[in-house]
């Protein structure tokens, strides 16, 4: 409908009608408008006509207004008391709710949790209540909880892990784009942040560390340290960060070059030893020998990848051990259990720095040969894990020692 409009000769009074013409209001079309709506810019005579004009208009107004208000708004403490009284209140009436479901589900959040929650803190398992501490380890026990956690990618199976590039020193040749200040190519980044870093130095020369000549068995021993790594990480979900002490722990545990000391004269007596401490009670709930081969393969993998790939392996379990060597330091409590396993630390921290040298100064064929004489083992061990061979218990070598037990 188009604006009625009325011209008049004579002059008003009013500065709205100086013009000489008066437009009749778009609501009751009875009088003359005097205003305009600051939103669709309708013409209206009265409040009567605003508020009636278009119910759409004013309450969308009006709800601008509100929520602009609030936004204003800095919530107080006692606004922030009423709000954890409110959540408190709803997660009463939901456990209620759920009491037929689940037995023992009607306890309340502690209040000391909602402040940390409210607050942004992490929340550890010895905030929970005691009924909260038994519903997750129900969840933990039903496997409920690993469907939250994203599966960890083995930064040796990715693409970017076979375009490894160490310096003739056997340094990082490329630095991290942050540390360069760049954030123009984030794919670039994330692939750099997928490997290890390298070493930071260069690295010498064995003569130099030692006047003893290498042991032949070097490569074997690497087999045992290669194969725990992997297994360390696998446990952890990649993030060996999570907790250091444990991780090297577990490390120490798998691996018996670096554990136990010991020294295996061959690759089948390097995986055995690997692959009884997978099945040992300890672990074999994770997966058992199945896991244990399958970490074999990642073990050959890894030797197919080369030289670079085994150093920043290595450069990254130092890392690895150096951070558990710093965190037992400042440990205060239990000095008893600081001191010993500070002392179990160095020894694996010299051997994993010389094994990194020495793998610099070695030719890049050798690691070809010894991933194919590793995969004829891991043959041969599938074949007796097929027969039935490994799971009646605990077998026995020729030595006399205990070959795999598994369930």
């Amino acid at each position: 409908m188009s604006d009625i409009v009325f011209s008049s000769k004579a002059p008003s009074k009013s500065a709205d009608f100086k013009s000489g013409i008066r437009i009749i209001c778009r609501v009751c079309e009875k009088q003359f408008s005097q205003y305009t709506c600051p939103r669709c810019n309708m013409r209206y005579c009265s409040l009567h006509c605003y508020k009636s004009h278009s119910l759409r208009c004013t309450e969308s107004f009006m709800r601008e207004n509100v929520m602009e208000e609030l936004q204003q708004t800095q919530p107080d403490e006692e606004s922030r008391l009423r709000m954890m009284d409110i959540l408190k209140r709803l997660h009463e009436q939901e456990e209620t709710d759920n009491i037929d479901e689940e037995e023992g589900s009607g306890s309340s959040i502690l209040e000391e949790t909602i402040q940390k929650f409210l607050s942004g803190s992490l929340i550890s398992f010895d905030d929970l209540s005691v009924e909260e501490k038994k519903c997750f380890k129900r969840a933990v026990a039903s496997g409920e909880l690993s469907k939250l956690i994203e599966l960890w990618d083995p930064w040796w199976i990715k693409p970017s892990a076979r375009q490894i590039s160490l310096g003739p020193d056997g340094t990082q040749l490329v630095q991290p784009l942050d540390l360069c200040g760049s954030s123009d190519n984030d794919v670039n980044s994330d692939q750099l942040h997928e490997i290890p870093l390298g070493p930071e130095t260069p690295l010498p020369s064995v003569v130099k560390l030692t006047s003893a000549v290498p042991s032949p068995l070097l490569s074997i021993h690497l087999i045992d340290i290669v194969y725990s790594y992997c297994f360390t990480l696998l446990l952890y979900n990649g993030d060996w960060k999570a907790d250091a002490v444990e991780a090297s722990s577990v490390f120490l545990s798998i691996s018996s070059v670096l554990g136990e000391g010991a020294l295996p004269e061959t690759v089948q007596e390097a995986l055995l030893n690997c692959l009884e401490h997978t099945c040992s009670p300890a672990y074999r709930q994770i997966g058992g020998l199945k896991l244990g081969l399958r970490l074999v393969d990642d073990v050959i993998h890894i030797l197919h990848l080369g030289g670079a790939a085994l150093i920043c392996l290595l450069c990254d379990l130092q890392r690895l051990i150096q951070t558990a060597e710093r965190e037992v330091k400042l440990e205060r409590r239990r000095k008893m259990k600081m001191v010993e396993s500070k002392s179990k630390l160095k020894y694996p921290d010299r051997k994993v720095y010389f094994l990194m040298c020495w793998v610099h100064e070695q030719l890049s064929d050798v690691w070809s040969s010894l991933a194919a004489i590793v995969n004829t083992e891991k043959a041969s061990l599938s074949e007796h894990s097929n027969n039935t061979m490994l799971k009646s218990g605990c077998k026995t070598d020729t030595k006399g020692k205990p070959k795999i037990t598994e369930v």
